[in-house]
């Protein structure tokens, strides 16, 4: 069949490092045949440099994976004042309608991604030789893994969901929602094809593009999610054999000047000053007022309250390095306890004043850390916890624990630094499984604070441990609320779906 005409919206959205070429630098619009558009090696990364695009933080308030996965859940409020993105509001009090805003642009987001790979892979079937085979190969391999991406998303946002392969008609377009099992086979099978086909690295101007290691680690994120306890295991191990290793200070992952590191498996990438821009609006989302920032997203006391202390009362240097507080500075600048009606402020997406002044605030140049190997070390932990093999758990777990405190060993600006305080984040030796289930759950809260994951977390360890968690939500519902409602709009154009 022929596949009618397609808009491409190739929007500049990822960048590379200081000092390196920018990943996609030129806009290209209009209306192609993909018979016409897949003719070099040129036009295909342009249209994969496409399916990146959903993925960017260009607009915090469009990307919306930040409320759905954190202000949902027990580490976030949404900030600002009252009524300020009152949907965004909506979603941490659980009053969430079929026309939520932050509902409505996530599903957008997501299958607008899909469409984009579907567009690649539609068009590069291997009958098409003007493109050369390597091009090709690589083209399809991202498309599948960036297919796999957003569809995980999707299904953990909103259960069974229509399952779109290719580029539709508008009838083939009324489909109806499958089982999230059918979306879990379909990302097994992207990943696996996405890894055959990936390099394992990038270099220069296509730094931030999907990896063998990428698509290993989102595969084991699927297997975790679907309890494959087992295979979820050895995909994290395959992942760690491909040489990621830990950074010495957490706070690199979350540094502009160290973004791209050993540790960081898949980054959304982000470089401020370019036109159109590239930059991480998120920014000036999360950035108290007086900084001129919007003042959304601010931590809970729940959350400071799950990072560790030593007797003398150390506490975990994560805390420091995740949340802005009272008696800390925030990035130099004294801490305003005004500036929050929590107390607190989420760091990992902000950067210093002297990097990122008031006046381009919203064009911040941090990455989004989708996926970083200190996750896929949990996942392995908990995973094998599961599997009854606490010996291997044990393993995984402590080498993200003795990375967090040594950072003391290796970041001059924490106080007394070269010496790890005593009794800090000491191994874990306990191997009851439940006890260690705890705990991994513990150090997983800790260790990934904000970084969007923790409500899909909350609802994947089941009903009674949800229930706890948002105990003082007093409108969650875990049957009800364990997955977002399908949005009105898609449901007013898929009759399918039904109302």
């Amino acid at each position: 069949m022929k596949i009618k005409p397609f808009a491409f919206g190739l929007l500049s959205t990822l960048a590379l490092t200081t000092g390196c070429e920018k990943f996609l630098d030129q806009p290209v619009l209009g209306q192609y045949e993909a018979g016409q558009f897949f003719t070099s090696d040129t036009n295909t990364i342009l249209a994969v440099n496409a399916a990146y695009v959903p993925l960017s933080f260009r607009d915090g308030g469009s990307n919306t994976i930040w409320v759905l996965g954190d202000v949902a859940s027990d580490d976030a409020v949404k900030g600002s004042n009252p009524g300020d993105q009152a949907d965004f509001e909506n979603v941490d009090n659980f009053s969430i309608a079929p026309i939520n805003a932050a509902v409505e642009a996530q599903w957008k987001r997501d299958y607008d991604g899909i469409f984009k790979c579907n567009v690649v892979i539609d068009g590069l079937p291997e009958s098409n030789t003007s493109v050369s085979a390597a091009v090709r190969q690589q083209a399809v391999g991202q498309a599948k893994f960036l297919r796999a991406y957003y569809y995980l998303e999707l299904t953990s946002l909103y259960g069974d969901i229509p399952l779109r392969l290719k580029v539709e008609t508008p009838e083939e377009l009324q489909s109806p929602a499958l089982p999230q099992a059918q979306i879990y086979t379909q990302i097994e099978t992207d990943c696996q094809a996405a890894a055959d086909a990936l390099p394992l690295s990038w270099t220069g101007s296509d730094l931030g593009r999907a990896t063998k290691g990428a698509a290993l680690a989102l595969l084991t994120k699927t297997y975790l999610y679907e309890k494959k306890w087992a295979l979820a295991a050895q995909t994290a191990q395959a992942v760690g054999a491909l040489g990621y290793k830990l950074t010495p200070v957490f706070a690199d992952n979350f540094r502009a000047a160290t973004k791209n590191n050993t540790e960081a498996i898949f980054s959304v990438q982000h470089t401020s000053g370019l036109s159109p821009g590239q930059g991480n609006n998120l920014n000036q989302w999360f950035a108290p007022r007086p900084q001129n920032g919007y003042g959304f997203f601010l931590p809970t006391q729940s959350l400071v309250d799950n990072f560790e202390r030593t007797a003398a009362g150390i506490v975990d240097p994560r805390l420091d390095y995740t949340v802005g507080r009272a008696g800390q500075p925030l990035f130099g600048v004294p801490f305003d306890p005004t500036w929050t009606s929590t107390g607190y402020i989420a760091k990992k997406h902000l950067q210093p004043l002297t990097e990122i002044p008031t006046t381009i605030k919203g064009d911040g140049s941090l990455n989004y850390q989708a996926i970083r190997y200190a996750d896929v070390l949990l996942m392995q932990a908990e995973a094998f916890n599961e599997a009854g093999n606490s010996t291997a758990a044990l393993a995984a777990l402590n080498q993200v624990r003795k990375r967090a405190r040594e950072s003391y060993l290796y970041d001059t600006a924490l106080p007394g630094a070269g010496t790890v305080p005593a009794g800090l984040l000491p191994d874990i030796t306990v191997t009851d499984q439940s006890q260690l289930r705890d705990l991994i759950r513990r150090e997983r809260r800790s260790e990934l604070a904000l970084e969007f994951h923790r409500f899909f977390d909350l609802i994947r360890y089941g009903e009674a441990y949800a229930r706890q968690a948002l105990s003082d939500r007093a409108n969650f519902n875990y049957a009800r609320n364990q997955f977002y409602p399908i949005p009105q709009s898609e449901r007013d154009t898929n009759k399918k779906l039904g109302k």
